[in-house]
C-alpha cells in the first residue's frame, strides 16, 4: 500500500470512513443547503411586486428563516451528535423543499412566513454546513481541522457563487415560481450525499487526567468559559453583516439606479471571493491566532463598508465592494469553528458550535429586519449601513481577549 499521505489525513489508522470521500460529499452538501437561501435577495423584487407586498414583509420573512436557523441549530446538533448525520439532514432537506416548494405558492405574508421563514429556516439548520463542518472535525487530526473547516466553507462559498446566477437565469427564463421548485428539487439531493458522512460523534478513549463528561455537562461548561461568552457575542456581528447585506445589498444597488443585474453580479462575487477568502482563513487559523486573526477580519469588513459608502456608486464600486466582502464573508467560520474544537474537543462540536450560531441568526434576524424596517421609515439603507460599521468595531475588540487553548479539563491530555 502507498505510504502518500491524504491531503487532509485521517484522526486513527485504518479501518476508519474514506476520508477523501466525506469531504467531497459533505462540500457537496455545503455547496447545496448555501445555494438557495443566498439568493433570496433575487426574489425581494419580482416576488413583492408580484404580491404587492413591501419590502419589510418579505425582509421579516427572511429575518424569521435566520431565526429559525439559529434556533434549530443546536437542536440540529444534537441530533447530529445522538443520532448520527444522514438522518439529521434527511430530515433539514425534507424540510428545506417543502419551505421552497410552498413559498413558491405563497399568496400571504403568514404563508410567506411559515414556508420561507419557518420551513426552510428549519431546514438550513437540518442540512447547513456547520454539520458538515462537525463531521470534519471528528474525522481529521486536529492540526488539519483549520483547513478542512475552511475547505468546507469555501464549498458554501461556491454554491452562492453558483446560484447567484443560476437564480438570475432562472428567474429571466422562467420566472420566480419555478425557480423556487428547480431550488426545491436539488434540495432533495442532499440524503443521497449525506450517505457518505452518516457517522455520529463517538466518546473519546480515556485519557490520564481528563473526566468523561455528557452532553449536559459539556453545555455547562462551555457556557461558564469567557471565551465561549466573547465568540458568541462577536459571532452575531458576522450574522448581522451577511444577512443584511445577501438580502438588501441587490434593491439597494438597484435603488442607487444601477441595472438590477449588478445585484446578482455582486452576490456572485461575494460568493467566489469567498471560496478564497475562507481557503485562506483556514491556512491562517492553523498557524496563526485565531482571535487577532477573527479581530482583524472584522476591523476589515468595517472599513470596507465605509469605502463602499464614500465612494460614488458606480460597477467598478460595487465589485470593488462585492470582492472585499467576499474575502472577509465566510473567513470567521473557520478560526470561530477551530476555537471551540480547540476549547472543547470534537467531542460534542456540533451542539457547542451550534450554540454560537444561535448568536450568529439573532444577528441576521436583525440585520434582515431592520434592513427593511429602517428603510421603508427613512426611504434609506445608510443607517443599517453605519450601523454594520460600528458592529464590526465591536466584534474586533471582544474576539481580541480569547485565549485559544483547551478548557482545564483537557489540558492535561491531547484534544
Amino acid at each position: 500500500m502507498s505510504s502518500t499521505p491524504s491531503p487532509i489525513p485521517s484522526a486513527a489508522a485504518s479501518g476508519r470512513p474514506n476520508i477523501p470521500l466525506i469531504i467531497a460529499c459533505g462540500c457537496l452538501i455545503a455547496l447545496l443547503s448555501f445555494g438557495p437561501r443566498s439568493a433570496m435577495g433575487l426574489l425581494l423584487q419580482p416576488m413583492t411586486e408580484a404580491r404587492d407586498w413591501n419590502r419589510e414583509i418579505f425582509g421579516l420573512a427572511i429575518a424569521i428563516q435566520n431565526l429559525m436557523w439559529g434556533f434549530g441549530q443546536p437542536v440540529a446538533g444534537m441530533c447530529s451528535d445522538r443520532f448520527g448525520t444522514w438522518k439529521t439532514m434527511t430530515l433539514g432537506a425534507v424540510l428545506y423543499a417543502s419551505g421552497l416548494y410552498l413559498m413558491a405558492d405563497a399568496t400571504t405574508p403568514v404563508i410567506l412566513h411559515i414556508s420561507a421563514g419557518v420551513l426552510v429556516g428549519l431546514g438550513i439548520a437540518f442540512s447547513s454546513f456547520s454539520l458538515v463542518l462537525a463531521a470534519f472535525g471528528r474525522t481529521v487530526t486536529p492540526e488539519q481541522r483549520s483547513l478542512a473547516f475552511g475547505i468546507g466553507t469555501a464549498s458554501g462559498s461556491l454554491g452562492q457563487f453558483l446560484f447567484a446566477p443560476l437564480g438570475g437565469a432562472l428567474l429571466e427564463g422562467v420566472g420566480w415560481q419555478q425557480t423556487l421548485i428547480v431550488f426545491a428539487g436539488l434540495m432533495m439531493l442532499i440524503p443521497f450525499l449525506a450517505v457518505a458522512i452518516r457517522g455520529k460523534s463517538e466518546a473519546p478513549a480515556s485519557q490520564a487526567g481528563v473526566a468523561s463528561q455528557n452532553l449536559k455537562q459539556a453545555i455547562a461548561e462551555a457556557f461558564a468559559t469567557k471565551g465561549f461568552i466573547l465568540l458568541i457575542f462577536g459571532f452575531f456581528v458576522c450574522g448581522f453583516h451577511l444577512a443584511f447585506i445577501t438580502v438588501h445589498l441587490p434593491p439597494y444597488i438597484a435603488d442607487l439606479g444601477m441595472d438590477p443585474s449588478w445585484g446578482a453580479a455582486a452576490i456572485a462575487m461575494i460568493g467566489l471571493c469567498n471560496v478564497a477568502g475562507s481557503l485562506i482563513s483556514g491556512y491562517i487559523g492553523g498557524r496563526y491566532s485565531k482571535p487577532i486573526f477573527l479581530s482583524t477580519i472584522y476591523l476589515a469588513r468595517s472599513v470596507a463598508i465605509a469605502i463602499f459608502l464614500i465612494l460614488p456608486p458606480s460597477p467598478a464600486s460595487v465589485l470593488l465592494f462585492a470582492g472585499s466582502m467576499g474575502l472577509l464573508w465566510l473567513s470567521t467560520v473557520p478560526p470561530t469553528s477551530g476555537l471551540v474544537a480547540v476549547m472543547f474537543g470534537p467531542r460534542y462540536m456540533a451542539t457547542l458550535f451550534g450554540f454560537v450560531f444561535v448568536s450568529h441568526q439573532v444577528g441576521s434576524f436583525l440585520g434582515v429586519w431592520l434592513g427593511g424596517k429602517i428603510y421603508e421609515a427613512t426611504g434609506s439603507y445608510d443607517p443599517i449601513w453605519w450601523a454594520g460599521i460600528a458592529l464590526g468595531i465591536f466584534a474586533a475588540i471582544v474576539h481580541w481577549p480569547i485565549e485559544e487553548k483547551p478548557v482545564a479539563r483537557l489540558s492535561a491530555g491531547t484534544v
